[in-house]
């Protein structure tokens, strides 16, 4: 049996509830992003198995979550969730087989760090969190009308959430955005409260940065241009500090 889901975490651990009280999962895959139920695309490995299209179900995602804390290990539910957001291939499968492996072992799980299936959730998590931590450092905010702070991003892990606290805690009740260009999300934060919702590149061209932006722009570029002693710059350095796919979205590497 092939499972079918919305793409939210709740879904995923509805898929996980049906696997073990209904029938086994074959494959789990989520809708396509224009919301069809493209079963071809989805189970292109596994065309002659019944796919069965999962409703989210709150009470069952609850279900399942409680037994991930009950039989493993608090942390665990936290770093399924993490590589839930992770750019895992294939993680739906791969965190059934960590859930399955859990509910075996139970809070031995968190020592069995070489297993097969333990090895890439805990790589997952540990690449996504190595990205916010990159990310606070890296992104850069630009002011835009009515005193509100813009920042556009192109991560590989959906990471908004995960940086949240950081930036709020830094801005207080400065209203901010931060927009995952590569995924039409965006984070909206004002007065320590934030939420995410859609926000494509369509709804981007709207914005519209103000002229002393500009300047701060162009003084910020000017002084990345004459700070560097020439005879110390290490690109090699430089690009394992600040990878090379961040430098669209950072100022000073766009200097016209």
């Amino acid at each position: 049996m092939n499972y079918l889901y919305d793409g939210s975490f709740e879904g995923f651990l509805t898929c996980v509830h049906e696997h073990f009280y209904s029938a086994a999962a074959g494959r789990i895959a989520r809708f396509q992003e224009n919301g069809t139920d493209d079963t071809e695309s989805a189970f292109q490995e596994d065309m002659f198995s019944e796919v069965l299209n999962i409703k989210t179900d709150q009470q069952k995602a609850d279900k399942v979550s409680d037994a991930i804390k009950c039989k493993m290990w608090s942390r665990e539910s936290e770093r399924i969730y993490t590589a839930f957001r992770s750019d895992l291939p294939d993680k739906e499968m791969s965190l059934l087989r960590y859930i399955i492996l859990g509910f075996r072992r139970g809070s031995q799980i968190r020592l069995l760090h070489t297993h097969p299936d333990v090895m890439p959730v805990e790589q997952a998590e540990r690449k996504l969190s190595c990205e916010v931590h990159r990310l606070c450092g890296l992104i850069r905010f630009s002011a835009i009308e009515k005193n509100i702070l813009y920042s556009k991003i192109s991560p590989d892990n959906e990471v908004l959430e995960f940086l949240a606290p950081h930036f709020i805690e830094r801005f207080h009740s400065d209203p901010f955005i931060i927009h995952d260009e590569d995924r039409n999300k965006a984070l909206f934060a004002y007065d320590r409260k934030w939420h995410l919702a859609d926000f494509t590149a369509a709804d981007a061209e709207h914005i519209k940065i103000t002229h002393s932006e500009e300047e701060y722009r162009a003084l910020w570029r000017r002084y990345f241009e004459i700070m560097p002693i020439k005879e110390r710059i290490n690109p090699k350095c430089q690009r394992g500090l600040m990878p090379a796919r961040y430098w669209k979205n950072l100022t000073e590497m766009s200097i016209t």
